[in-house]
């Protein structure tokens, strides 16, 4: 399954700012970091006179599914890691989620470390499922700016590393999130002009049988 196909299944995908980084010892093939922070709003999309922001609520992975998250490599191919065999910890702390992976197992994992400590592959992204969010609304200097908090996760599928810091899977469930945004606003802004003009047609005929009585 592409990535396409992930989001049409209602997968989303962040990248990090930044990739776990290479523990001390350099033979342990240890890396660590963190999949995201905790109520730092950031700007996931400015385009059209709209700008989206999101945020990660501190209690977000309560209650997640994190039984079988995997690390991979853009999403695809290969697994590096997982929790369900403890080469894969994920820690929810104060800060956020913190990822430590192990790369030794496999030889493409141990190509992935020495890419990391080289500063070849430098950042991450990371795939799940929403369960419980709220969007805000507000107009600033003609332009509509929203900001998602993303209050639980259902599912958390993978952290991976990604080639570049734009991957495609984020720009994807980007636009996705907002032009679903732009159109459920719509439908609720003509639905709400619906029931304006239903109400002001009542009125007007009220106000007629009230002149018809009176006359």
């Amino acid at each position: 399954m592409n990535i396409e196909d992930k989001i049409k299944d209602g997968r989303e995908y962040r990248r990090m700012q930044a990739l776990a980084e290479v523990k001390d010892d350099a033979n342990s093939y240890n890396v660590r970091g963190y999949a995201t922070t905790f109520n730092e709003p950031y700007l996931l999309l400015e385009t059209n006179g709209y700008k989206f922001y999101e945020q990660i609520d501190s209690a977000a992975f309560d209650g997640c599914d994190m039984s079988d998250v995997i690390m991979q490599y853009d999403h695809e191919g290969r697994v590096f890691a997982r929790t369900s065999n403890d080469t894969l910890k994920l820690t929810a702390d104060a800060h956020g989620l913190e990822v430590n992976a192990y790369l030794g197992g496999t030889e493409i994992g141990r190509a992935l470390f020495e890419e990391i400590k080289g500063g070849y592959t430098s950042k991450m992204s990371f795939g799940f499922r929403v369960k419980d969010d709220d969007i805000d609304e507000k107009e600033e200097d003609g332009i509509t700016i929203y900001t998602r908090t993303i209050k639980r996760f259902a599912k958390l599928y993978d952290v991976s590393a990604v080639s570049l810091p734009a991957n495609d899977g984020t720009e994807i469930s980007a636009r996705s999130l907002r032009d679903g945004e732009i159109a459920r606003l719509e439908a609720e802004r003509l639905a709400k002009a619906e029931r304006r003009k239903a109400i002001e047609e009542i009125k007007a005929r009220a106000a007629e049988l009230l002149r018809k009585e009176k006359s």
